[in-house]
C-alpha cells in the first residue's frame, strides 16, 4: 500500500505544486477569500466530493475580525477579476469564505483535515533571491502574500482530495476536508465549528509547514503549548472642545485611554501559569488644540490555558470600562479573535509517527510532541471533537524555510508538499481499517 501511495502522489506532484504557486500568486487575506474558497470548491466538485459552502460552513454571528462591508464588495470585485470560478464564488459572497468536502464511503469513523487558506498582510519581497518572485509566482495582491505556508496548505488539501479518491477501496468511513478561512488572528474556526462542521468527527488532525520543524525531512507528529488568546479592540468616545479656550467643556478620550494601558500592564500575574498582554496600538484625537474626542487600542490577551486567559481578558474588561467612567466617555469592545488552549492526543502522536516512519519520506521524526508557544484558532476545533468524544492532534511538517513566518522574503521547499499528502492519506487508511 504504501509504494502505490508513494507512486501516486508522486505523478500528481507537479499538479499539487502547481495549485501552490496559483494560490500564492493571488493571496487574499481572512475573510476576503473568494478567489481561494471558489476554486478550492470547484475542484473538490469536479472530484467528487460533496460541498458545503458559505453559510452552510459559516455561522454568521460569531465571525470575528470581519473586514468593512464596502472591503468586502472590492475584495469580491477583484476575486472575480483574477478568475474566481463564477459559479461558485457567489456562495462566498460577504465573506463567507469556508469550504467543506466531504467523502461517504461506508460505515466507518468520520475524520476531519483542516487547512487554513487566508494570506497574511505582508508586501512580499522583490528580490532576485526570493524563489517566488524570481519564478513569476510572487503576490500580484499588494501589501498581502502567503507568508505562513497557508498556500501549502490548501495545496496539501487538494493533492489528498484527489489520492483519497484514488484509493477509495482502501477505506471505510467519511472524510472531512475543511477548509478554513481567518486563521490569522485566529478568527475563522469558531465561527466553522458552531456551524456544527467537526461535531460528528472521531478524528481531527490539522497540518501546519513549519513553526518547529524548520528542515526538509522532519516531521513533529503533535504539538502541545498552544496559548489561549483573546483579541479586542476598544474604542473610547468622548467630547471634543477648544484645548485653550473651553478645555473643561471636552471629555477626554485619549486621557481615559491611557490611564487603561498603564493598568492593563498592571494586571497581577498569575499563580498557576504564564500570562500575557499587550497594547499593539494606540491611536486618538483630531488635532494640536481640540481635547481628544476618541480613541482606539488593539489588545490581546495570552494564557497557557483557557481559564488563564480568561482572567486576564476578564480583568482587562474592567480596567477598560474604569477607565471610561472615570473619565466619563462611553466605552465599546469589539471582539476580533480567540484561540482555546490545547494540546494532541497520545494516541494520534503515535499513530502520525509509526506511518511517518513506514514511508520513508522523514530522515527526523520526533517521538514526542513539541511546544507551539504561540496561538492557533484550530484549537476551536480540537476542543469541540474532544468534547464529543473525539481524538485531535496538530503535526507539523517539516521544510526547508527562506524567511521566518509573517516575513516578506518567507518561503518554502516546494517539494516537501507530497510528503504531507502522503503522510495523511497513510493516517486516515490507518484509522479507518483499525
Amino acid at each position: 500500500m504504501i509504494n502505490v501511495i508513494n507512486e501516486f502522489v508522486d505523478k500528481i506532484e507537479n499538479k499539487i505544486i502547481g495549485y501552490r504557486r496559483d494560490f500564492h500568486k493571488y493571496p487574499e487575506a481572512g475573510w476576503t477569500e473568494f478567489r481561494t474558497a471558489s476554486i478550492i470548491a470547484r475542484k473538490l466538485y469536479e472530484l467528487g466530493y460533496d460541498i458545503r459552502l458559505g453559510k452552510e460552513v459559516i455561522k454568521d454571528d460569531v465571525r470575528l475580525g470581519l473586514p468593512s462591508k464596502s472591503s468586502l464588495n472590492n475584495h469580491y470585485e477583484r476575486a472575480i477579476k483574477q478568475g474566481a470560478d463564477k459559479e461558485f464564488v457567489k456562495h462566498f459572497k460577504g465573506g463567507y469564505t469556508g469550504v467543506v468536502g466531504v467523502l461517504k464511503n461506508g460505515e466507518g469513523p468520520t475524520i476531519g483535515l483542516r487547512f487554513d487558506i487566508d494570506a497574511v498582510q505582508v508586501k512580499e519581497s522583490e528580490g532576485k533571491e526570493h524563489f517566488p518572485y524570481r519564478e513569476g509566482f510572487s503576490s500580484v495582491n499588494e501589501e498581502v502574500m502567503h507568508s505562513c505556508g497557508h498556500d501549502g496548505h490548501i495545496a496539501i488539501g487538494l493533492g489528498v482530495a484527489e489520492a483519497l479518491m484514488k484509493f477509495n477501496d482502501k477505506f471505510r468511513g467519511t472524510v472531512k476536508l475543511i477548509f478554513q478561512p481567518a486563521e490569522e488572528g485566529v478568527r475563522g474556526a469558531k465561527a466553522m465549528v458552531e456551524s456544527g462542521v467537526v461535531d460528528d468527527v472521531d478524528f481531527l488532525f490539522g497540518i501546519h509547514i513549519g513553526l518547529k520543524a524548520k528542515k526538509s525531512g522532519e516531521l513533529v507528529p503533535g504539538t502541545k503549548g498552544f496559548l489561549a488568546t483573546s483579541k479586542f479592540d476598544a474604542y473610547f468616545t468622548g467630547k471634543p472642545s477648544h484645548a485653550g479656550a473651553e478645555p473643561e467643556a471636552g471629555k477626554n478620550a485619549l486621557l481615559a485611554a491611557s490611564s487603561a494601558v498603564l493598568n492593563l500592564y498592571s494586571i497581577s500575574r498569575h499563580s498557576k501559569g504564564a500570562t500575557r498582554i499587550n497594547v499593539g496600538k494606540f491611536v486618538a484625537g483630531t488635532g494640536r488644540n481640540v481635547i481628544p474626542s476618541n480613541a482606539h487600542l488593539v489588545i490581546e490577551t495570552r494564557g497557557d490555558t483557557s481559564e488563564l486567559n480568561d482572567y486576564m481578558k476578564e480583568r482587562a474588561y474592567k480596567i477598560l470600562k474604569s477607565s471610561a467612567d472615570m473619565y466619563d466617555v462611553s466605552l465599546r469592545i469589539e471582539g476580533m479573535g480567540e484561540a482555546e488552549s490545547g494540546t494532541s492526543d497520545k494516541e494520534l502522536i503515535k499513530l502520525i509517527r509509526r506511518n511517518a516512519l513506514k514511508l520513508n519520506s522523514f530522515n527526523n521524526v520526533y517521538k514526542k510532541e513539541k511546544d507551539l508557544g504561540g496561538s492557533e484558532d484550530f484549537t476551536y476545533m480540537m476542543k469541540r471533537v474532544k468534547e464529543k468524544g473525539g481524538k485531535s492532534a496538530f503535526i507539523m511538517l517539516g521544510s526547508d524555510l527562506k524567511g521566518s513566518h509573517h516575513s516578506a522574503e518567507f518561503d518554502f521547499n516546494e517539494s516537501d508538499l507530497k510528503n504531507g499528502v502522503k503522510l495523511l492519506v497513510l493516517s486516515i487508511i490507518d484509522i479507518s481499517n483499525k
